[in-house]
């Protein structure tokens, strides 16, 4: 698959995905290609891969996005955005093991910025 401008590739997948939302059927095609010979991963393996990459995918951004508001952000300029996902990171990071909803989490830490820190220099909650 060279000559098609994909060194390495061996593969070229196509998924469809039909599903109903509100009552509504959508239809979508997506493809992908990868460097894993047919012996390597048949369509079995290779959709099972896809779905694991969108399941860690889709939780991540379900959490950065609804949790931590991330969309929401007006900061879009300078090294802003960096520093702010590198807070969202750290933020995560600090909370993965504590019990009760993320959400939660954030918001009593956002109410009480002296125990946020304090949190933040322990390296847990």
């Amino acid at each position: 698959m060279a000559h098609l401008g994909w060194p390495g590739a061996a593969q070229i997948c196509r998924i469809e995905r039909i599903r109903e939302t509100k009552g509504r059927m959508s239809r979508e095609i997506a493809y992908a290609v990868t460097s894993l010979t047919p012996e390597q991963a048949d369509p079995d393996a290779l959709l099972a891969l896809w779905r694991d990459h969108w399941l860690i995918e889709n939780r991540l951004h379900w959490r950065r996005d609804v949790i931590l508001r991330e969309d929401d952000s007006r900061i879009r300029t300078g090294a802003g955005p960096q520093a702010m996902a590198a807070l969202r990171n750290a933020m995560l990071h600090l909370v993965k093991d504590a019990p009760g909803p993320l959400r939660a989490i954030r918001e009593a830490l956002a109410e009480n910025r002296h125990h946020a820190i304090k949190a933040a220099q322990r390296g847990f909650l």
